[in-house]
């Protein structure tokens, strides 16, 4: 036996509004997210080489941990 819910056939978005919305979000948050990383690592780079050595940081990996790439346990890109 075969069971069709009521909203198989109606499209997901009833409101062009919504989609537009989500976009728009989307887009607000992508740019909050650069923002914060272009933060971050202007913030990294002016700790000295001792400061970036204690949280286990190489100067030459700050832009790829602030992006989560680098696994903190090993110091290594994932």
């Amino acid at each position: 036996m075969t069971t069709v819910s009521q909203t198989a056939g109606q499209p997901a978005s009833r409101n062009a509004r919504t989609g537009f919305f989500r976009l728009l979000g989307g887009w607000a948050n992508g740019i909050v997210t650069y923002f914060a990383h272009r933060e971050a690592v202007k913030t990294l780079h002016e700790l000295d080489d001792h400061a970036l050595r204690d949280i286990g940081v190489e100067r030459s990996q700050i832009e790829t941990a602030v992006r989560g790439l680098i696994d903190p346990t090993f110091g290594r890109m994932m």
